[in-house]
């Protein structure tokens, strides 16, 4: 059967498409969860990948530094003297050669450095942390006992005083017996699951290797990004673009390896303090509020409670002196450290990184968080730096044409 196109010019043809637009909507819509499931799905088979790229990209600034001393302490090719075609040929594949090497080399020397590291962390702290934790869930009992004992002495000084807290001290010992039972009856589930971390032990080390070949292949892969966008991109925004992106990386870098340093100086800081005030849980809580503060804004309050809490089951007064110590140490990291490592990373209003941060915590759960404030700041400098500019310029011409009109 032969179509007609005049069928097209009917008046119902467009009723009939606008019609049948809306009836594909409707059925996407409302089958729009298996979208997810399928999308969830892809992922699940290309997450080792997702995550090797990931370890690469973070690795990648380590291995650029350690590239760049290996450049200075190697010795020099002479450039050829003369025009020589051969020679300049040959000169450049000798550079190109030793570029190679020294990459790899560089390469190398970083898996190197990041094995060493997790090995002596996973040697030093694992065996305390599960020692700590297997100590707390035991001791959890008289804890509370002691806990109990010394809100009923409150109470009692409280009445001998006229006044009436037993309202208060009866919910604190109610919420204490609670978390009392839920962790003796689930602390072989607990003590499972923190000395159970390793079970995604064979994905972490497909992810890591994959990682390793994605440093490898480095200029390669670049080079074939490059070239893709050039095909796809006019030759007159290629400029602009890339150097969008180049800020955008500029920004992820700096703020990923700064918030690692501010972290392990938290947890550090935190670990001193507690051997010094001679406290318990050292390993556990130190590297509990240097991981919760990698998460901006309510990372620290989350740290800072949960060490609370855990330091509270032993000795009140512990507890009290560890929130002020948190509080001093996250004053200083807020005020003196983050702005000497974030430089203009930080540069975006506090609204925006609390927007953000509920925004894309909601969308991506930790990761959200963890990256809402290169996000802001990216966003920020979209804003400021491509669209205020380019309305400023647009209403400075429309204003000129209309200077002009009026002369005329």
């Amino acid at each position: 059967m032969k179509f007609n196109k005049n069928r097209l010019n009917q008046p119902w043809a467009a009723y009939t498409f606008a019609a049948c637009c809306a009836v594909l909507l409707f059925v996407f819509l409302s089958h729009i969860n298996l979208l997810g499931i399928g999308l969830s799905k892809l992922y699940s088979f290309i997450r080792p990948v997702f995550i090797g790229l990931i370890i690469a990209y973070i690795l990648n600034p380590l291995a650029k530094v350690i590239c760049s001393g290996i450049s200075r302490l190697g010795r020099k090719v002479q450039a050829p003297s003369g025009k020589d075609t051969e020679a300049l040929r040959i000169y450049n594949l000798r550079l190109q050669r030793r570029a190679r090497n020294r990459w790899r080399i560089s390469v190398a020397l970083t898996i190197v450095l990041v094995v060493v590291f997790i090995v002596i962390l996973l040697v030093a702290l694992i065996p305390q942390i599960v020692t700590s934790v297997g100590t707390l869930i035991s001791n959890v009992g008289s804890y509370v006992k002691t806990i109990n004992t010394l809100l009923e002495n409150l109470d009692s000084m409280a009445s001998k005083a006229k006044l009436d807290i037993g309202s208060i001290t009866t919910f604190l010992q109610g919420a204490l017996d609670q978390v009392g039972t839920l962790l003796t009856k689930n602390s072989g589930g607990i003590v499972d699951t923190v000395t159970g971390i390793g079970s995604g032990i064979f994905n972490g080390i497909i992810s890591f290797i994959i990682s390793i070949y994605f440093l490898l292949d480095k200029t390669r892969l670049l080079a074939g990004c490059r070239r893709l966008a050039r095909l796809l991109i006019a030759e007159k925004r290629y400029p602009a673009i890339a150097s969008f992106w180049k800020r955008c990386n500029h920004i992820m870098i700096r703020y990923i390896a700064s918030d690692i340093l501010d972290g392990l100086f938290v947890g550090c800081a935190n670990a001193v303090f507690m051997i010094i005030a001679g406290m318990p849980y050292i390993p556990l809580i130190s590297v509990v509020v240097g991981v919760t503060n990698l998460a901006p804004t309510f990372g620290p309050i989350v740290g800072a409670v949960i060490g609370a809490f855990i330091l509270v089951l032993a000795n009140p007064w512990q507890a009290l002196w560890f929130l002020i110590f948190t509080l001093i140490l996250q004053t200083i990291d807020g005020y003196v450290v983050k702005p000497k490592l974030f430089g203009d990373t930080l540069g975006v209003p506090s609204i925006w990184i609390l927007i953000s941060i509920i925004v894309f915590g909601r969308m991506w759960g930790v990761a959200g968080i963890l990256l809402a404030i290169p996000i802001a700041a990216i966003t920020d400098f979209i804003y400021h730096d491509y669209i205020v500019q380019k309305l400023e310029s647009r209403k400075k011409k429309r204003a000129a044409a209309a200077g002009d009109g009026a002369e005329n």
